[in-house]
C-alpha cells in the first residue's frame, strides 16, 4: 500500500524536540482512553448536558411557567439529549472503526501477497525518518519475520493506526449517555425539591460552578491555566443560558398578553 502521508506539511515549531521551557507542573497527565473516544465523549457529554439543559430550563423558567412544567422540560431534555448523544457517538465510532478495520485488513492482504514490496516500503519509511539505508533494510527484514508485528508496524507507520486501539462504539456511547445525564441533572436537581426564585438562582449557581469546574479540570490535559479554561466554559454556558432566559421571558410575555 502506498504511503498515505507523502509530502506532509512541516511540523509546527512546538512539535520539534527542545530543551524547554515546559509548564511548572512537569510531565502532562496521560489521557485515559487513548483513541477509544470514551474520555472525549465523557467530557463533551458533561459539558453538553450542563449547557443544553441549563439553557432549556432557563428558557422555560423565563416564560413564567409552573414548577411541574420546568421539571417536565428538564427531564425530557435530559433523556432526549442523553439518548441522542449516545446514538450519535455509537454511530460515528462504529463507522470510524469499520473504516479503520478495512484499511488494516487491506494492509494485511498486501503483507501476505507482496511481502517483498511491503518490506521495501517500510525500509523507505525508516530511511525518510533519518535511519541509514543498511540499518533501515535490516530493521525492515527483522520486522517482516513476524507477521503480527509487521502488521502492527505497517498500520502505525503507514496508516497512523494502532490495531489494538480502534475505539469501542459501545464504550463511547455509554460514556456519552452517562456523562450527559450527569451534566443535565445539575440544573434540574434543585427543582425536584422546591420552587420559586431561590430555586432558579440555586440551579443557575450550581450549573455555573459545575461548568467552571469541568473547564478547569481540562487544564490537567491541555496544560492551560485552570482559571482560563474554567472561565471560558463558564462564559459560554452562562451566555447560552442568559440568551434562552431572555427569549423565554419575551415569549412568555407575548403568550400571556
Amino acid at each position: 500500500m502506498s504511503e498515505l502521508r507523502p509530502g506532509s506539511a512541516p511540523a509546527p515549531a512546538w512539535f520539534h524536540p527542545h530543551p524547554g521551557p515546559v509548564t511548572a507542573e512537569g510531565e502532562p497527565a496521560p489521557v485515559a482512553g487513548g483513541r477509544s473516544g470514551a474520555l472525549r465523549a465523557a467530557i463533551f457529554g458533561v459539558n453538553d448536558g450542563l449547557v443544553s439543559n441549563l439553557s432549556l430550563i432557563m428558557g422555560v423558567s423565563g416564560a413564567g411557567v409552573d414548577r411541574e412544567v420546568v421539571l417536565l422540560a428538564g427531564i425530557a431534555g435530559l433523556l432526549a439529549g442523553a439518548f441522542s448523544m449516545a446514538a450519535g457517538e455509537y454511530a460515528s465510532m462504529r463507522v470510524q472503526r469499520e473504516v479503520f478495520e478495512r484499511l488494516i485488513h487491506w494492509e494485511a492482504h498486501e503483507l501476505a501477497t507482496d511481502p517483498e514490496g511491503e518490506m521495501k516500503e517500510l525500509a523507505g519509511i525508516l530511511e525518510r525518518r533519518g535511519i541509514p539505508a543498511p540499518l533501515a533494510r535490516k530493521t525492515s527484514e527483522a520486522v517482516m519475520e513476524n507477521p503480527q508485528v509487521a502488521l502492527e508496524v505497517h498500520a502505525k507507520e503507514e496508516l497512523g493506526l494502532d490495531p489494538q486501539e480502534l475505539g469501542s462504539p459501545w464504550g463511547a456511547a455509554g460514556s456519552s449517555f452517562a456523562a450527559f445525564a450527569v451534566g443535565a441533572m445539575v440544573p434540574l436537581a434543585p427543582f425536584l425539591f422546591s420552587t420559586g426564585v431561590a430555586v432558579t438562582l440555586t440551579s443557575v449557581a450550581l450549573s455555573l460552578i459545575s461548568l467552571f469546574a469541568v473547564g478547569a479540570s481540562m487544564s490537567m490535559f491541555t496544560g492551560r491555566a485552570w482559571w482560563l479554561s474554567g472561565g471560558r466554559m463558564l462564559l459560554i454556558g452562562g451566555g447560552a443560558a442568559l440568551v434562552t432566559y431572555g427569549v423565554g421571558r419575551l415569549l412568555g410575555v407575548t403568550a400571556l398578553g
